[in-house]
């Protein structure tokens, strides 16, 4: 009987994952490599503010899942999963409707020997009323085009009325990678506008402001990150609010437990995260804000079946001394670097799996964290075996190494002959068209 490996999630992670089981096993027969994702297309999930700025066409940087399965001889369902039946081993995919809620694909099931979830997470409103109602997230591509085009109806509605003074409020709710990076590039764009044609707009035009509820944003980084960010983000304009709480988003405004109201034309939420809600309902073990528990071989906790990666799971942080212990309550921090490392544990725990072989323990490396503030400046820190702590990097070489990590992706997913071609494609192609997406 053939054995499915079943990934839920074409994420950095699981995307990274399958293309190595299914270059693995595809002289095998005997075992089926299957990904199931409810978008048809891969994006790197960290390029997702610049979709929402304009400063890159999410048509040009998408990948075709049933591209990358053609290739590499794995099976794509398309579809959005309903809730997992660990008893049963089974997948349960929600029906395919269109745009006016017309049945295309009935609820269907897929059947696994090994499951994988990489579903990654999402925004966490945490109850704040009007989140839903009035605030654009950055979760998916599609929600990523939201924001971008209601991005441009402001800016043509203040460009159409030439004795419209205002500025163009943009507020974000949550200090993290995101909402930095979103900050940083939308004030790059403003800056650009003249140059296409809004004579009547620049970067003095927009006001964009960050909510952080804590005392520093970028709170999970060095403290020398987040001041030096700070000051970047300052010396371009951007006001910046910490100790800040949120109470309640209104369509015209963001209110805070302390009583101000802060107005605003959009309202971006960035703060905080949580794993989609169907793993919870799928009866298996979560912590508080939905992510699966899993062991250190990234199995999930009473379930030797079912593996998870990225950032839906907690995972026990194995402290990075040769003693090998666990940090008492600590998790792997969600990151695009834990994903990627998990990814690569979990192929070889399935594949040791499969032969009957023991697993080996993941421990998480973190190699830093960098910040990207568009054109302006990148800013972060590298960590690793042949470093001592932690070296503070900024500016020109952090822009490479930045830069770098998605190149790294681009290799990992199309191998690095295809990746040295991409860049020379994207060279050309960026000598055809305009710096700004305005459409």
């Amino acid at each position: 009987m053939c054995k499915k490996i079943v990934v839920v999630g074409g994420g950095a992670g699981g995307l990274e994952l399958v293309i190595k089981l299914a270059r693995r096993f595809k002289k095998n027969d005997d075992i089926e490599v299957t990904l199931i994702d409810c978008n048809p297309t891969h994006i790197w999930k960290p390029l997702l503010h610049e979709i929402a700025t304009g400063s890159l066409n999410s048509n040009h940087d998408e990948t075709s899942y049933l591209m990358l399965a053609r290739k590499y001889r794995f099976a794509f369902v398309l579809g959005r999963v309903d809730r997992i039946d660990s008893d049963t081993g089974c997948v349960h995919i929600q029906p395919t409707t269109d745009d006016k809620g017309i049945e295309i694909v009935a609820a269907r099931n897929v059947d696994y020997y090994r499951l994988v979830l990489s579903v990654g997470s999402l925004c966490n409103d945490f109850g704040t009323p009007g989140v839903e109602k009035h605030c654009l997230l950055l979760d998916t591509r599609a929600q990523a085009e939201r924001f971008h085009q209601q991005f441009l109806n402001q800016l043509h509605k203040i460009h159409a009325n030439s004795d419209d003074t205002r500025r163009l409020s943009l507020v974000i709710v949550g200090a993290g990678a995101t909402g930095v990076e979103l900050a940083a590039d939308l004030h790059n764009v403003a800056k650009r506008l003249p140059e296409y044609g809004f004579n009547a707009f620049s970067s003095d035009r927009l006001r964009v402001m960050i909510v952080e509820a804590a005392p520093l944003i970028l709170a999970q980084l060095p403290e020398r990150v987040s001041n030096s960010v700070t000051r970047e983000l300052q010396k371009i304009g951007v006001e910046i609010r910490t100790d800040t709480m949120v109470s309640a988003i209104e369509s015209d405004a963001v209110l805070t437990k302390s009583g101000d109201k802060i107005s605003a034309d959009l309202v971006v939420w960035a703060a905080g995260i949580k794993a989609p809600e169907f793993i919870a309902q799928s009866v298996l073990p979560t912590d508080h804000i939905g992510r699966v528990r899993v062991d250190t071989h990234l199995q999930v906790e009473g379930s030797d079946a079912i593996f998870a990666i990225g950032d839906c799971c907690a995972c026990p942080l194995i402290d990075a001394k040769d003693s090998g212990g666990k940090e008492e309550g600590k998790v792997v921090p969600p990151r695009a670097q834990s994903a990627h490392q998990m990814a690569a544990v979990a192929y070889k725990n399935i594949v040791a799996d499969l032969a009957g072989k023991p697993m080996k323990s993941f421990r998480y490396r973190d190699f830093g964290s960098l910040i990207s503030l568009s054109e302006f400046s990148t800013v972060g820190n590298l960590m690793g075996n042949l470093m001592r702590g932690s070296v503070f990097i900024e500016g020109w070489l952090a822009r490479m190494f930045y830069l770098s990590l998605y190149r790294m992706h681009q290799s990992a997913v199309h191998g690095f002959g295809a990746m040295l071609l991409i860049m020379l494609g994207d060279s050309i192609y960026k000598a055809t068209r305009a710096d700004i997406k305005l459409h």
